[in-house]
């Protein structure tokens, strides 16, 4: 059995007493944070990986039954966290990535000491008040779309995500990074990723978490992230000026000086 640093693809850098782990969203991997990580080389370990299925892991561990929640995810991270020896690690999470760091810190709240939240959401699906950016039966047809065709799925969704139009740089290389990995792969983690509702979970996670909010986000509104600082008992809420809902690549210098805050205020 390969250990969980193999599997995932970890790689390390840096160096220093704290360490940051960082996580990414849906269909893409580790080298979205290439313009964010670097930059806290120089006082952390700094720890990145990709989701089981994505990127450079191992695609043959990825069983769709042990996959059909998120919480094998976390646990998927809780092995890395194991396997480094790490405690006291401030975990930072995009999109699903985030959802994952919060259910790590539930089921492995000795080993992780904060959580850095960019672009998060519970649920993606409106139910009454609380706004998550899409009715039920949008996001059904959004994945009814994808299993008619991945590709054609990809190229309508990702200016939506980047909030560019189909021509933008985000846009174009989200699109490499979802036609990249296994199909299959992408569909059955699409449903598990958008159909999902952690709000109970999240609600029930007390460590210190910067909320990262973009101002104009069409996946995850704004609402979403005041939601999440309100029911999160460590919950602190930070917006930026940014449009789309990756800002480590679109606006990194900023969701970099926000994490940077973040940890100062932690010390």
């Amino acid at each position: 059995m390969l250990p969980a640093t193999k599997k995932f693809n970890v790689k390390l850098s840096g160096s220093g007493s704290s360490s940051l782990v960082f996580v990414h969203g849906y269909g893409c991997d580790q080298n979205m944070w290439r313009f964010v990580a670097p930059s806290f080389a120089d006082t952390h370990c700094v720890v990145s990986y990709d989701l089981a299925g994505m990127g450079g892991s191992d695609s043959r561990a990825y069983d769709l039954d042990r996959y059909a929640t998120l919480e094998a995810h976390a646990d998927d991270l809780g092995a890395i966290l194991r396997e480094l020896n790490m405690t006291g690690a401030i975990v930072i999470g995009h999109s699903v990535g985030a959802t994952i760091a919060c259910l790590a810190a539930l089921r492995y709240g000795e080993r992780i000491k904060a959580l850095g939240l960019v672009a998060p959401s519970p649920s993606f699906i409106n139910d009454g008040d609380y706004i998550g950016g899409f009715d039920r039966r949008d996001i059904e047809q959004l994945l009814d779309m994808m299993e008619q065709n991945f590709f054609d799925w990809a190229q309508h969704v990702t200016p939506l995500i980047a909030g560019q139009d189909p021509g933008g740089k985000t846009s174009g290389e989200l699109v490499r990074s979802f036609c990249r990995n296994d199909p299959t792969i992408s569909r059955h983690f699409a449903r598990v990723t958008f159909l999902a509702d952690h709000r109970e979970d999240i609600a029930r996670v007390e460590h210190p978490a910067l909320v990262l909010q973009c101002s104009n986000d069409a996946l995850a509104p704004r609402g979403v992230g005041a939601w999440m600082a309100r029911h999160m008992k460590g919950g602190e809420l930070r917006e930026i000026e940014a449009t789309g809902h990756c800002p480590h690549l679109t606006e990194p210098a900023q969701t970099t000086t926000e994490i940077n805050k973040f940890i100062a205020r932690l010390n």
